[in-house]
């Protein structure tokens, strides 16, 4: 397969993935079959895990995985993690794959790409199969712009989508948690990722501790003072636990000014001579 795979891989079916008239479906032992190394995608034993099981239960594998040989004996999954995680809760010994004898860039590509666009996929594992493919590009000497325009077609989103979610999978894992729990919008994680380590570390204790939510609006401040070199814990606590100062309004009513000044005569006009009565009021220091 050519440095290309990494460019326009839009993946509708399983023949995209595996490509070619001479696919050979093999059956393989469960137990010979191991996680991607650094897959970024979750296999939970939730709802959707349940539907999968239950699929399986009455169909089979109607879709065999796609594998590469390991370092150490067995195959390294590729597509298909959570229809092995089925297999091994019914208790099937083996499961159908396609071997291929991927690169590690052709793998990371299939990897994602087979994973991309389904419909639950959490921030966080955007993040990290968007930067795990963008260094593929990256290594190979096609990142730019329009990688990731690339990376934005093959997954149905734009450039500038993928962007934001690679630049969210520089925060840290607690923030990265919270970004998925929606405790921390995706604008505001975006900004907060510039931050340094050591800052990432303040903002987590902040959102457990006080249960802040922080506005992509508060967010870009912080990255501001975090760019200048002048964001400190107590500043970050002013910023976030501080009330915004509200401005003081005063009401007075109609018939309290009737009795001090003439009906016709125009608010603007009682506003100025209550101004300048207060002014003069200060200037004797307030006596």
């Amino acid at each position: 397969m050519s440095k290309s795979i990494a460019g326009k891989i839009k993946i509708n079916s399983f023949a995209d993935i595996v490509g070619g008239d001479d696919t050979v479906i093999t059956e393989v032992p469960i137990k010979d079959l191991h996680a991607f190394s650094g897959h970024p995608f979750l296999v939970l034993d939730d709802e959707k895990m349940d539907e999968t099981v239950e699929s399986v239960r009455k169909n089979g594998i109607m879709m065999p995985g796609i594998v590469r040989p390991r370092q150490g004996g067995g195959y390294e999954i590729i597509a298909g993690h959570r229809r092995k995680r089925a297999c091994e809760i019914i208790g099937l010994e083996t499961m159908p794959v396609v071997i291929r004898n991927y690169t590690d860039d052709e793998a990371i590509v299939a990897m994602v790409d087979s994973n991309i666009q389904r419909e639950d996929i959490l921030p966080s594992e955007k993040a990290h199969a968007y930067r795990m493919k963008f260094d593929v590009m990256k290594h190979q000497g096609s990142a730019g712009g329009n990688t990731l325009e690339e990376i934005g077609e093959a997954a149905g989103e734009c450039g500038r989508t993928v962007q934001r979610y690679i630049a969210l999978s520089y925060l840290s894992d607690t923030l990265l948690r919270y970004v998925d729990t929606k405790k921390l919008p995706i604008r505001s994680g975006v900004e907060l990722s510039y931050l340094t380590d050591s800052e990432q570390k303040w903002i987590e204790i902040f959102i457990s501790e006080f249960k802040v939510v922080i506005s992509p609006e508060k967010a870009a401040k912080i990255k501001m003072y975090s760019v200048n070199k002048e964001l400190t814990e107590a500043l970050l606590r002013e910023i976030l636990i501080s009330d915004d100062p509200k401005p003081v309004k005063v009401v007075l009513k109609a018939d309290i000014l009737s009795e001090y000044f003439p009906d016709e005569m125009p608010a603007e006009t009682i506003e100025e001579f209550i101004i300048r009565l207060l002014d003069e009021w200060k200037e004797k220091g307030g006596q």
